[in-house]
């Protein structure tokens, strides 16, 4: 019987460690976590000085704030909310979703913010900042415009501001937000320009919404009136009227090409955009 039971034993005992030693050996065990290298937080470049690093960080943090609180209003109300259904008509919401997280969660490797504007460009008048383009797609300047002209989100709905009558970079937030649908790391050259002044946003959300789904105008002032209607005044926000449309019997003078550099054009409010 004693002989039995050792013989049973030295069996057994093989199959009992097997597993054990399976799990210390399956094949890439070894290897890094999936998001292993993940870019988190926005790079800033040497260049800039200890103020405007910080400045260009609360800005950013603003541009996040925006549009994580612009993603959970419609993950809250889908497309059937009327803030969204003015931007985006009715449009599945999965896209605007995506493009908003993409502020948010997106791996920010490949982009940077710099300040010793090695383009030359921050000299021209207001100029506050500029992607840098065919010269260094992740790239963005900003100008020393930025910083004594931008306001922060403690300002929103104040000073007069209204989203349909004040430009879209008012705050630092929303023009970063801008800033950032250029860069390919974040806007994956998905989200354009199809718009120019708030009256063509809504316009295109009413007749064209696969384009306002990914129209970087629409998506900033969707995030700028929800987190007016919803954060800074509840209820009431600070969406304010669209301009009269001008008559039609006579036309403004159009921008001359020397108000405004080769390749850009302007935005509602005066705006200069550049690529």
């Amino acid at each position: 019987m004693q002989l039995y039971l050792v013989s049973l034993l030295a069996v057994v005992s093989p199959l009992h460690a097997a597993p054990l030693a399976g799990r210390n050996s399956y094949p890439g065990h070894d290897l890094p976590a999936w998001n292993h290298g993940a870019v988190t937080q926005y790079p800033i470049h040497d260049s800039c000085n200890v103020t405007e690093r910080r400045l260009i960080e609360r800005g950013l943090q603003d541009a996040i704030t925006l549009a994580n609180h612009a993603k959970e209003h419609v993950l809250r109300f889908s497309n059937s909310s009327s803030i969204y259904r003015k931007y985006f008509g009715n449009a599945p919401s999965g896209e605007v979703i995506g493009n908003l997280d993409r502020i948010v969660n997106a791996n920010k490797a490949n982009t940077l913010f710099r300040c010793d504007n090695p383009d030359g460009n921050c000299k021209l008048p207001k100029w506050g900042g500029h992607w840098r383009g065919s010269n260094a797609t992740g790239e963005t300047v900003i100008c020393p415009l930025s910083y004594t002209t931008r306001l922060f989100l403690e300002y929103f709905c104040t000073r007069g501001y209204t989203v349909a009558g004040s430009p879209l970079n008012t705050y630092f937030g929303t023009d970063l937000l801008h800033r950032l649908y250029h860069l390919p790391a974040i806007g994956e050259g998905h989200i354009e320009h199809f718009s120019d002044s708030y009256e063509d946003v809504l316009e295109l959300g009413a007749h064209n919404s696969s384009f306002a789904v990914r129209d970087s105008n629409a998506l900033q002032y969707f995030a700028a009136d929800v987190y007016g209607f919803d954060i800074a005044v509840p209820g009431i926000g600070c969406a304010g009227t669209p301009s009269p449309k001008p008559s039609t019997t006579s036309q403004p003078p159009g921008t001359t090409t020397a108000a405004v550099p080769p390749g850009c054009h302007t935005h509602d409010g005066g705006v200069i955009h550049c690529p």
